[in-house]
């Protein structure tokens, strides 16, 4: 009797620590962004900002990955682009296109030009339009949003789907830090094309 005691104690014990225990998902997915953390990615997970599309293809809906690289001696334009038809496009709800000197649509800076006429909304940058992601295959159908703000770059994404077998069936280990580097050079890419194009 004591030992039937005994073994349903253990089986008891080791029962709850593999409840515990991550998913291989979720295993994936920490290797991921501890990879993009090493090469300064900046690794966030984030409620989908209400300019993207997330969740169920919503507005808004559900949490998405935002990696963020930080460029020391840099000062990008404020920005934001979506994906469409895996291409760059400006987002359309963050510009005034109904004058002929298109200037950010934010509300705090609006805000302060009325308060302060010598402060002047900078026009926005159109240095990525139509310039296409040229991303691996298994980062690129998940890529939904750019931000550049200050001397930051970022990119929001569902990495989760970058892990989960039914929408990546060909994921390898040991394809991630090549992705995450083609991703990286890529950010300091467009950063450095929308630089230029700010300097002109």
């Amino acid at each position: 009797m004591g030992t039937l005691i005994g073994v349903i104690i253990v089986l008891f014990v080791l029962g709850s620590m593999m409840a515990l225990k991550p998913n291989g998902i979720d295993q994936r997915l920490d290797k991921l962004r501890m990879t993009a953390r090493r090469l300064q990615l900046n690794p966030k997970l984030v409620a989908c900002p209400d300019w993207i599309k997330g969740r169920d293809n919503e507005y808004g809906r559900g949490m998405m990955g935002q990696y963020c690289l930080v460029l020391e001696n840099m000062q990008l334009p404020h920005t934001r682009y979506q994906v469409i038809d895996g291409q760059w496009r400006p987002d359309s709800s963050f510009v005034d296109t109904t004058k002929d000197d298109i200037k950010l649509n934010i509300p705090s800076a609006i805000r302060s030009t009325q308060s302060s006429p010598d402060t002047a909304v900078k026009k926005t940058n159109f240095s990525l339009d139509k310039v296409p992601l040229d991303l691996p295959v298994s980062i690129e159908p998940f890529v939904k949003g750019l931000l550049t703000k200050a001397n930051s770059i970022i990119i929001y994404w569902e990495d989760i789907a970058y892990v989960r077998p039914s929408t990546n069936p060909k994921y390898q280990q040991k394809a991630i830090e090549s992705d995450l580097l083609v991703l990286k050079t890529n950010l300091e890419k467009w950063a450095l094309q929308m630089q230029k194009t700010t300097a002109k």
